[in-house]
């Protein structure tokens, strides 16, 4: 490989959340969804650059900007996004917010997919809105659309919105295109104005090729809002950088009035200079990145069904978030969780903050080097196969 993953990268005493928020000792934080790798070297340059101008005032975003997220998007994905849909703003999870608040109103159901990524949960309901579940159905170690339920749910007049994760987090699923154009068709019909979280949208793996929600067609385009970003596959959650695109001009208007509202309408000094670094010099990088983090899948896959065969590693088919059926285990979830971080020293996230509720199931992150992935499993593996053993 041209580019280095496997150097452990210190980070306590950098301000870094993931690891300076963690209890004191060795404990390894496979929990919240960023990496302990270093972004693309162009992106690092770029910020460097930036830096060394030495003034950080406030920031006006060139059409340089726009050119390279619809090059990106075009040459990748086959999405031709018109630089006038785009709305910039400092995060995914602030986008959703402001287009909740522009686009429903307090009492108004949201669909979304359970499990789901915790934030939509939060971002519904800081809104005053309610949440509505459509559950995937679990069968077989593996997710799918519930599409009966989405049927039902949408009929719903109080449903004003389907919050669809693309690709899903945590389940690992990259939704098929026939997968997406039935919940079009649902949600077209009735009335159910899609918004697409697609901030994992490069980290689909072979054989799972990522399909862009509004590239279905002109309906869906028209009737849908989809939330982009560089800060999962580039690494830039801190950098502070997302995108809303929104073709249809009466909704994007709407979106443009909360994002002011909320005030997450402006971005900071480097967020252009590293998104354009991304984008336009990042590729061959990111592909490396991501034969590195599928082989950590298979080191994951493989690891534990030799060690913990009772803890079922679901197939990863997109983002470096692995989701495990610890049913067989015998243990509830949350001394599951418990265990690892206490005595393993390892902190995962448990399935119930995703709104998994029938069954046991963990998330780890396995965006790390292979040292400290193997040295994470080692952890887990000591801790769960001791206790379930009973020795």
């Amino acid at each position: 490989m041209k580019y280095d993953f496997d150097t452990v990268v210190p980070r306590r005493g950098t301000n870094s959340y993931k690891w300076d928020s963690m209890p004191a000792g060795d404990i390894l934080p496979m929990w919240v969804a960023d990496m302990d790798f270093r972004t693309a070297p162009a992106v690092t340059e770029a910020i460097r650059k930036r830096a060394e101008h030495g003034i950080f005032g406030y920031t006006r975003v060139p059409d340089s900007y726009y050119e390279a997220v619809v090059n990106w998007f075009a040459r990748r994905h086959g999405w031709k996004i018109r630089p006038e849909w785009m709305i910039y703003t400092t995060g995914v999870v602030p986008a959703l917010s402001a287009i909740i608040r522009a686009l429903a109103s307090p009492g108004d159901k949201v669909l979304v997919q359970t499990p789901v990524y915790n934030c939509f949960f939060s971002s519904i309901r800081n809104n005053g809105c309610v949440v509505e579940e459509n559950p995937l159905k679990y069968e077989d170690g593996k997710y799918t659309l519930d599409v009966e339920d989405l049927k039902r749910k949408a009929a719903d007049p109080a449903v004003k919105l389907l919050l669809l994760c693309n690709p899903h987090n945590p389940a690992g699923r990259v939704w098929t295109r026939l997968e997406l154009e039935k919940i079009a068709e649902i949600c077209r019909r009735n009335g159910v104005l899609v918004v697409a979280d697609e901030i994992h949208c490069e980290l689909a793996y072979p054989g799972h090729p990522y399909t862009p929600f509004a590239s279905l067609s002109e309906e869906a385009l028209r009737h849908s809002v989809t939330c982009i970003s560089p800060s999962k596959a580039f690494n830039l959650a801190g950098i502070q950088i997302a995108n809303i695109v929104a073709a249809d001009e009466e909704i994007r208007q709407k979106i443009d009035k909360a994002i002011n509202i909320n005030e997450v309408c402006d971005v900071n000094s480097f967020t252009v200079d590293a998104l354009e670094a991304a984008y336009n010099n990042g590729e061959e990088w990111l592909e490396e990145l991501k034969l590195y983090l599928y082989r950590n899948y298979e080191t994951v896959r493989d690891v534990l069904g030799g060690r913990l065969p009772q803890l079922r590693v679901l197939p990863l088919e997109g983002t470096y978030l692995v989701w495990m059926d610890c049913s067989a285990l015998g243990l509830p979830e949350a001394e599951i969780v418990r265990l690892l971080e206490e005595e393993g020293r390892v902190m995962v996230n448990g399935g119930e903050m995703y709104g998994e509720t029938q069954g046991c199931f963990i998330r780890l992150n396995i965006a790390c080097p292979r040292k400290l992935l193997l040295e994470g499993l080692d952890r887990i593996c000591r801790t769960l196969d001791g206790r379930v053993s009973g020795t």
